[in-house]
């Protein structure tokens, strides 16, 4: 597949903007003890926060500016999709071809800040109420710190995905969430020998 130019290119291109999303899921967000915050989601493996931070690629208990991942980007897609057998307008955009998609994408990234940004509010409420001293400095100022570092990560990543899809290999949203999932392969791996050595 390397001998063929624009197929080479392609992946290099993929390849990059991967390790990308992944260098940036090693930048934390501002504000966030993150000792006491990986105590806290040692305790919540196995629920439905841990499973949300696996999609996200360990991103959420890291407290990385990448926390939620492309999660919003998804419900939105979602949203807009039940929106098109519903409501007529959104239906009609469906049949204009091109020039509707291209309306329908435009909503989508407005609905995701919007749930990007109504999501980092919930976790910077959360966070402040977690035990342990978690938020070094609570109040409006963490939560807007929180709300501008989370939202602006999702927007840049949903912005990693669309360049895979135009300008690399396959769709770019399920390689930057096949990427988050199989991150934590290394050291599950490794936790499930050091659990099967200890008995």
């Amino acid at each position: 597949m390397f001998k063929i130019p624009e197929l080479k290119r392609r992946l290099l291109f993929t390849g990059m903007i991967l390790v990308i999303y992944r260098l940036g899921g090693h930048v934390p967000s501002p504000g966030i003890n993150l000792e006491a915050l990986k105590q806290f989601f040692d305790q919540q493996q196995g629920t439905l926060v841990g499973l949300y931070d696996m999609f996200a690629g360990g991103n959420l208990s890291n407290a990385t500016i990448f926390a939620l991942g492309i999660m919003p980007y998804i419900s939105a897609s979602i949203i807009f999709q039940l929106l098109q057998a519903v409501v007529p307008y959104f239906e009609k955009l469906a049949k204009e071809g091109e020039e509707g998609r291209k309306k329908i994408t435009q909503f989508t990234r407005y609905g995701t800040v919007i749930l990007a940004m109504v999501q980092s509010f919930g976790i910077s409420f959360a966070l402040e109420g977690m035990p342990g001293g978690i938020v070094a400095n609570p109040g409006m100022g963490f939560k807007l710190l929180t709300m501008i570092t989370l939202t602006t990560g999702t927007v840049f990543v949903m912005w990693l995905g669309e360049q895979i899809t135009e300008r690399g290999i396959g769709n770019g949203i399920s390689l930057i969430i096949f990427t988050g999932i199989i991150a934590r392969y290394p050291t599950d791996i490794i936790n499930t020998l050091l659990q099967l050595q200890s008995g």
